[in-house]
């Protein structure tokens, strides 16, 4: 087997200092709003508190099935994610390209989490 048809170990060390990076820092973030941190680790339930703190209705998580449609969803839900720890719609679009930056700025920086009431129409 030649070098290029295998991953070096380096690129091994690297992906899971990366996924326990962000592993952590959504623990942190979901301890910092009042959730349980072991949510961040539990595939679906995870999109369901990250729902819940965005003050977002549960069943979003339908729309988050559908192609194209959970796109959308992520972005309108990480905004009021943001907005709700202090945040303005450039740090949400930063969770959104960059998420491995700002998740752990989020999680280990200064922010709060404050939940925003939605004003009455």
């Amino acid at each position: 087997m030649s070098e290029e048809q295998r991953l070096s170990p380096v690129f091994w060390i690297v992906w899971l200092a990366v996924v326990a990076l962000m592993i952590a820092a959504w623990w942190t973030v979901f301890t910092k709003a009042g959730k349980p941190g072991w949510a961040a680790i539990v595939p679906i339930y995870n999109i369901i508190v990250l729902l819940q703190i965005a003050g977002k209705p549960v069943w979003w998580i339908l729309l988050c099935l559908i192609p194209l449609v959970n796109i959308v969803v992520l972005i309108i839900v990480y905004v009021a994610f943001a907005r709700n720890f202090g945040k303005g719609v450039g740090f949400a679009l930063g969770l959104v390209f960059l998420g491995i930056v700002f998740f752990p700025i989020l999680a280990w920086g200064d922010a709060r989490y404050q939940p925003q009431t939605e004003a009455p129409s």
